[in-house]
């Protein structure tokens, strides 16, 4: 079967050099064209644009911007997963705001491991980013040398911090489980466990028990059970650590979990053994998801702006490329959902 010699072999990429012979002029003046250098005709512009889309040709941004013709226009952004709605929902944010204003996201998975995240800061960093955005504020020593001496604007992201190495925007997070567990402290439950996954770092997740665990102490209750699960914190890791914890400790009498999804694990968990909810148990969430939105319970959370977090973090970035003041943190809170799925409190008539 012949080839047609008018059209590109769709196995070879094709180069600028090809582009300037279809179009008859000197790969210089293709060159020039492309980057909008000027020095060309209208005449010459328009025969050369016309071979780049019947040809295909993919310009190299990247060399461009090695080459000092062009601003990045690439922004690194890093999450620790995606499988996670919390900060797929952050990652949105942040590439709908990029994305309006002419920028592109490079995405990193770091899958909460610091090493896995320095590997990436050294290779992003290798493209000349216009910017970096990066969950979380633990970094290796290695990590915060680079991201210091990087010279682009940086976000950190997730975790409130009053003293970045850059930017930062998130919540506190101690003060979030601190805030849940007194609210439950105040429902008259005494005997409290929690249901969780497990990262060899300091995270977000930690500091919600950290302060969920200070609350419980502070008003005379105990933590019966901290169950740390080496999963990923979805609905089944709910379930089965929901039935590993009751196992184990059937005595208590509500359960705090990492997010809504795993505490819908566990809803659906207390329902299979016959438990009543909020009657023989409660159940409570964090991050407000929208699974929670089509459940017959209003489920007792947290909710957090998730898609404010992302959008705040591109615009600070934005802002410090095009020379703007910006502020250096900012705290988007939180907000306690009573919900249904816990007691209320016993009143005296």
């Amino acid at each position: 079967m012949s080839s047609d010699p008018d059209k590109p072999n769709k196995n070879n990429k094709i180069s600028l050099a090809e582009v300037a012979k279809a179009a008859g002029v000197s790969k210089m003046t293709a060159s020039r064209v492309l980057r909008d250098g000027g020095g060309f005709s209208e005449k010459t512009r328009a025969k050369v644009m016309a071979e780049v889309d019947r040809l295909g040709y993919l310009p190299n941004r990247l060399a461009t911007v090695f080459a000092g013709d062009k601003k990045s226009t690439f922004v690194g952004v890093s999450i620790p997963e995606l499988g996670n709605e919390i900060f797929a929902q952050v990652l949105e944010g942040i590439d709908r705001k990029l994305g309006a204003f002419g920028h592109q996201t490079v995405l990193g998975l770091t899958e909460h491991e610091i090493d896995h995240e320095e590997k990436w800061i050294e290779t992003v960093l290798s493209w000349q980013p216009a910017g970096l955005i990066v969950t979380g504020r633990s970094h290796s020593p290695k990590a915060i040398q680079m991201l210091r001496s990087a010279g682009i604007p940086l976000v950190e992201i997730w975790d409130f911090n009053s003293s970045p190495l850059d930017m930062c925007v998130g919540l506190n997070h101690f003060d979030s489980g601190y805030s849940m567990g007194r609210y439950l402290a105040g429902m008259e439950y005494r005997k409290f466990g929690y249901v969780g996954t497990s990262h060899d770092v300091a995270n977000a997740a930690t500091a919600r028990l950290n302060g969920f665990s200070k609350a419980i102490e502070d008003a005379n209750g105990r933590l019966e059970k901290q169950l740390l699960l080496r999963d990923t914190p979805g609905f089944y890791t709910g379930f089965y650590g929901t039935e590993q914890l009751l196992a184990a400790h059937r005595d208590i009498e509500t359960i705090f979990y990492q997010n809504d999804n795993m505490a819908i694990g566990g809803l659906q968990y207390a329902q299979k053994i016959g438990l009543r909810v909020p009657e023989d148990i409660g159940i409570a969430g964090w991050g407000d998801l929208p699974i929670s939105a089509i459940q017959p319970y209003r489920l007792t959370s947290i909710a957090v702006p998730h898609l404010k977090i992302g959008q705040i973090a591109a615009e600070m970035v934005l802002a410090q490329i095009n020379g703007e003041p910006v502020k250096s943190a900012k705290d988007v809170g939180f907000r306690l959902i009573p919900g249904s799925t816990v007691k209320k409190p016993r009143t005296n008539a």
